[in-house]
Protein backbone atom coordinates (compact mmCIF):
# COMPACT_ATOMS: atom_id res chain seq x y z
CA UNK A 1 0.00 0.00 0.00
CA UNK A 2 1.41 3.32 -1.28
CA UNK A 3 0.39 6.60 0.58
CA UNK A 4 -0.42 9.85 -0.57
CA UNK A 5 2.99 11.18 -0.68
CA UNK A 6 3.54 8.64 -3.55
CA UNK A 7 0.51 10.68 -5.84
CA UNK A 8 1.96 12.10 -9.27
CA UNK A 9 0.86 13.01 -12.86
CA UNK A 10 0.07 9.61 -14.48
CA UNK A 11 -0.17 7.27 -11.53
CA UNK A 12 -3.04 4.50 -11.64
CA UNK A 13 -4.85 4.13 -8.71
CA UNK A 14 -7.31 1.67 -7.84
CA UNK A 15 -10.41 2.97 -5.96
CA UNK A 16 -13.80 0.79 -5.74
CA UNK A 17 -12.61 -1.74 -8.39
CA UNK A 18 -11.87 0.92 -10.91
CA UNK A 19 -9.11 2.45 -12.11
CA UNK A 20 -8.37 5.94 -12.33
CA UNK A 21 -5.04 7.94 -14.04
CA UNK A 22 -4.30 11.33 -11.79
CA UNK A 23 -4.61 14.50 -14.38
CA UNK A 24 -3.10 16.61 -11.76
CA UNK A 25 -2.61 16.78 -7.89
CA UNK A 26 -1.93 19.61 -5.80
CA UNK A 27 -0.76 18.94 -1.90
CA UNK A 28 -2.49 21.72 0.59
CA UNK A 29 -1.65 22.54 3.88
CA UNK A 30 -3.77 24.77 5.44
CA UNK A 31 -2.93 27.05 8.11
CA UNK A 32 -5.71 25.48 10.73
CA UNK A 33 -6.04 21.31 10.43
CA UNK A 34 -4.43 18.83 8.83
CA UNK A 35 -2.70 18.84 5.82
CA UNK A 36 -4.71 17.15 2.63
CA UNK A 37 -4.12 16.41 -1.61
CA UNK A 38 -6.51 17.41 -3.58
CA UNK A 39 -6.76 15.63 -7.11
CA UNK A 40 -8.15 15.36 -9.95
CA UNK A 41 -8.56 11.70 -11.84
CA UNK A 42 -9.85 10.32 -14.70
CA UNK A 43 -11.31 6.87 -15.06
CA UNK A 44 -9.03 4.80 -17.21
CA UNK A 45 -11.81 2.78 -19.49
CA UNK A 46 -14.62 5.31 -19.74
CA UNK A 47 -12.96 8.74 -19.29
CA UNK A 48 -15.09 10.32 -17.05
CA UNK A 49 -13.11 12.96 -14.89
CA UNK A 50 -13.39 13.64 -10.96
CA UNK A 51 -12.14 15.45 -8.13
CA UNK A 52 -11.03 13.75 -4.93
CA UNK A 53 -9.28 15.18 -2.02
CA UNK A 54 -7.11 12.32 0.15
CA UNK A 55 -6.15 13.51 3.75
CA UNK A 56 -2.43 13.58 4.25
CA UNK A 57 -0.92 10.24 4.91
CA UNK A 58 -3.93 8.31 3.56
CA UNK A 59 -3.23 4.77 2.22
CA UNK A 60 -4.45 4.61 -1.57
CA UNK A 61 -3.65 1.69 -3.66
CA UNK A 62 -1.42 2.14 -6.50
CA UNK A 63 -1.83 0.00 -10.07
CA UNK A 64 0.69 -0.94 -12.65
CA UNK A 65 -0.67 -0.16 -16.04
CA UNK A 66 2.34 -0.93 -18.41
CA UNK A 67 1.15 0.61 -21.95
CA UNK A 68 2.76 -1.22 -25.24
CA UNK A 69 3.18 -0.39 -28.75
CA UNK A 70 1.04 -3.58 -30.46
CA UNK A 71 -0.15 -3.81 -34.53
CA UNK A 72 -3.36 -4.74 -35.12
CA UNK A 73 -3.85 -8.10 -37.45
CA UNK A 74 -7.71 -9.33 -37.81
CA UNK A 75 -10.67 -9.43 -36.41
CA UNK A 76 -11.82 -12.62 -34.63
CA UNK A 77 -15.31 -13.08 -33.82
CA UNK A 78 -16.05 -10.38 -31.42
CA UNK A 79 -12.67 -9.91 -30.40
CA UNK A 80 -9.49 -8.67 -32.39
CA UNK A 81 -6.44 -10.16 -32.31
CA UNK A 82 -2.98 -7.75 -31.88
CA UNK A 83 0.97 -8.86 -32.08
CA UNK A 84 3.50 -7.34 -29.71
CA UNK A 85 5.55 -5.41 -31.63
CA UNK A 86 8.58 -6.21 -28.94
CA UNK A 87 8.02 -9.87 -28.88
CA UNK A 88 5.17 -10.92 -31.58
CA UNK A 89 2.95 -11.61 -28.84
CA UNK A 90 -0.63 -12.40 -30.19
CA UNK A 91 -3.28 -11.33 -27.86
CA UNK A 92 -7.50 -11.05 -28.77
CA UNK A 93 -8.83 -7.90 -27.18
CA UNK A 94 -12.66 -7.88 -26.70
CA UNK A 95 -14.47 -5.70 -29.24
CA UNK A 96 -15.86 -4.56 -26.13
CA UNK A 97 -12.43 -2.23 -24.79
CA UNK A 98 -11.65 -1.92 -28.82
CA UNK A 99 -14.52 0.27 -28.91
CA UNK A 100 -15.14 2.88 -32.00
CA UNK A 101 -11.50 2.39 -32.10
CA UNK A 102 -12.25 -0.18 -34.45
CA UNK A 103 -13.95 2.28 -37.40
CA UNK A 104 -10.56 3.25 -37.64
CA UNK A 105 -8.26 0.07 -37.67
CA UNK A 106 -6.42 -1.05 -40.80
CA UNK A 107 -4.21 -4.50 -40.81
CA UNK A 108 -0.54 -3.69 -39.98
CA UNK A 109 -2.24 -0.63 -37.75
CA UNK A 110 0.04 0.64 -35.03
CA UNK A 111 -1.71 1.18 -31.60
CA UNK A 112 -1.10 1.20 -28.14
CA UNK A 113 -2.96 -1.07 -25.67
CA UNK A 114 -2.93 -0.44 -21.91
CA UNK A 115 -2.48 -3.55 -20.01
CA UNK A 116 -2.94 -4.14 -16.11
CA UNK A 117 -1.59 -7.66 -15.30
CA UNK A 118 -2.36 -8.98 -18.31
CA UNK A 119 -5.71 -7.62 -18.83
CA UNK A 120 -6.40 -4.86 -22.04
CA UNK A 121 -7.43 -1.61 -20.53
CA UNK A 122 -8.08 0.08 -23.52
CA UNK A 123 -6.38 0.45 -27.37
CA UNK A 124 -5.04 3.97 -28.33
CA UNK A 125 -5.07 5.26 -31.82
CA UNK A 126 -2.60 7.89 -33.58
CA UNK A 127 -4.49 10.76 -33.73
CA UNK A 128 -5.55 10.42 -37.41
CA UNK A 129 -5.38 7.75 -39.68
CA UNK A 130 -5.29 7.60 -43.66
CA UNK A 131 -8.22 5.61 -45.01
CA UNK A 132 -9.88 5.09 -48.31
CA UNK A 133 -13.02 6.00 -49.61
CA UNK A 134 -15.25 2.51 -50.89
CA UNK A 135 -18.40 4.48 -52.04
CA UNK A 136 -19.66 8.31 -52.35
CA UNK A 137 -22.55 9.75 -54.28
CA UNK A 138 -20.34 11.25 -57.22
CA UNK A 139 -19.45 14.77 -57.01
CA UNK A 140 -21.77 17.38 -59.71
CA UNK A 141 -20.31 20.02 -61.48
CA UNK A 142 -19.74 23.27 -59.57
CA UNK A 143 -19.23 21.33 -56.12
CA UNK A 144 -16.53 23.11 -54.51
CA UNK A 145 -14.94 22.70 -50.98
CA UNK A 146 -16.96 25.70 -49.30
CA UNK A 147 -20.08 23.72 -50.19
CA UNK A 148 -21.76 21.45 -47.73
CA UNK A 149 -20.48 17.47 -47.16
CA UNK A 150 -22.05 13.94 -47.94
CA UNK A 151 -21.73 10.95 -46.52
CA UNK A 152 -18.88 8.55 -47.27
CA UNK A 153 -18.05 4.91 -46.49
CA UNK A 154 -14.50 4.35 -45.88
CA UNK A 155 -12.65 1.10 -46.44
CA UNK A 156 -13.34 0.12 -43.03
CA UNK A 157 -16.77 0.24 -43.32
CA UNK A 158 -17.24 3.34 -41.63
CA UNK A 159 -19.17 6.16 -42.46
CA UNK A 160 -17.78 10.16 -42.08
CA UNK A 161 -18.56 13.44 -43.48
CA UNK A 162 -16.45 14.86 -46.73
CA UNK A 163 -16.80 18.00 -48.70
CA UNK A 164 -19.25 17.17 -51.85
CA UNK A 165 -15.76 17.07 -54.36
CA UNK A 166 -14.37 13.95 -53.11
CA UNK A 167 -15.15 10.87 -55.24
CA UNK A 168 -15.04 6.87 -54.38
CA UNK A 169 -11.15 6.09 -54.52
CA UNK A 170 -10.03 9.07 -52.37
CA UNK A 171 -7.48 8.91 -50.04
CA UNK A 172 -8.94 11.04 -46.59
CA UNK A 173 -6.57 11.70 -43.55
CA UNK A 174 -9.58 10.88 -40.45
CA UNK A 175 -9.52 12.26 -37.34
CA UNK A 176 -9.94 9.12 -34.60
CA UNK A 177 -11.03 10.90 -31.77
CA UNK A 178 -14.52 11.95 -33.51
CA UNK A 179 -14.39 10.40 -37.13
CA UNK A 180 -14.37 14.11 -38.55
CA UNK A 181 -12.66 14.57 -42.21
CA UNK A 182 -9.00 16.18 -41.74
CA UNK A 183 -8.16 16.31 -45.45
CA UNK A 184 -7.21 14.47 -48.78
CA UNK A 185 -3.89 12.75 -49.38
CA UNK A 186 -2.27 12.48 -52.11
CA UNK A 187 -0.33 9.39 -52.84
Amino acid sequence: MASTADIKNGVVLSIDGQLWSVIEFQHVKPGKGGAFVRTKLKNVVSGKVVDRTYNAGAKIEIENVDRRDFSYLYADGDGFVFMDTSDYDQITVPGTVVGDAANFMLENQAVTIALNNGNPLYVELPASVVLEITYTEPGLQGDRSTGGTKPATVQTGYEIQVPLFLETGTKVKVDTRDGSYLGRVND
